[in-house]
């Protein structure tokens, strides 16, 4: 029995579980209550063969989503814990601004479950914050996800294989191309790192996945530095069009 474990019993006497939404009393503390459990939107099948964005309707496996045919993605795959709501972003909001560190370890569990095919050879790779925004937040929320990945599927936890090097403005309302030149040269592999790229298969973890600008360039410098596979790792995926498909 680990330490953890013998010492639940105690920690559940003077800190009741309570679900980290609503307050309401759960079993454990580990997870959400049924009621907000049944508010998150979780993805699922038939979806795309590329990028798995659900599919409104029935259609057969190996299908691409037009995203993907117009502009084929260079990463191997997104693995999204759930589809972004309201639900999802009370969660992500409290870890990221709300020091909730907690959190991550239930929702990290949430994302190692979309992630079978990891194991031991695989690198969990956290998208880089710039190291003022670490310095004021105190933490990369991203790493925190990928800790308990990386524990849960055996994997190797890089939290430092990639750099931010130049602080970015917030991405949101920007086209493609502003986003892309906001993010030229932003993140790189530190030359002591590069070794560790070369043929390696990589989990590209954030904890949302907005309108990708991020991610994308975060692949980008590893397919570059020599990856052999990158999936991308996100707690929520912001899909609002699939929404009402789950």
């Amino acid at each position: 029995m680990s330490l953890a474990a013998a010492f639940a019993p105690v920690i559940d006497l003077v800190y009741p579980p309570r679900c980290p939404l609503c307050g309401a009393a759960i079993a454990a503390q580990i997870g959400l209550c049924p009621k907000c459990w049944d508010t998150l939107a979780i993805p699922g099948d038939p979806s795309c063969a590329t990028c798995s964005r659900p599919f409104a309707e029935d259609i057969p496996d190996g299908l691409i989503c037009a995203p993907c045919m117009a502009q084929p993605p260079r990463h191997d795959g997104i693995a999204a814990a759930t589809l972004y709501n309201a639900t999802s972003r009370k969660l992500i909001l409290a870890l990221k601004h709300g020091n909730r560190l907690a959190l991550a370890g239930m929702m990290g569990r949430f994302m190692a479950a979309r992630l079978p095919q990891v194991d031991e050879a695989w690198l969990v790779v956290p998208v880089p914050l710039h190291r003022w925004r670490i310095w004021h937040r105190g933490y990369n929320q991203a790493a925190e996800l990928g800790r308990t990945i990386a524990r849960l599927r055996g994997a190797r936890l890089a939290v430092d294989l990639l750099e931010r090097r130049k602080a970015t403005p917030s991405l949101g309302g920007l086209g493609r191309k502003a986003r892309q030149r906001a993010l030229s040269g932003a993140i790189t592999i530190p030359t002591r790192h590069r070794q560790r790229v070369q043929g390696a298969r990589i989990v590209l973890v954030d904890d949302v996945l907005t309108s990708g600008a991020t991610s994308e360039a975060c692949v980008s410098a590893l397919k570059r530095g020599g990856a052999e596979q990158v999936v991308i790792a996100c707690f929520a995926r912001v899909l609002d069009e699939a929404l009402d498909s789950v």
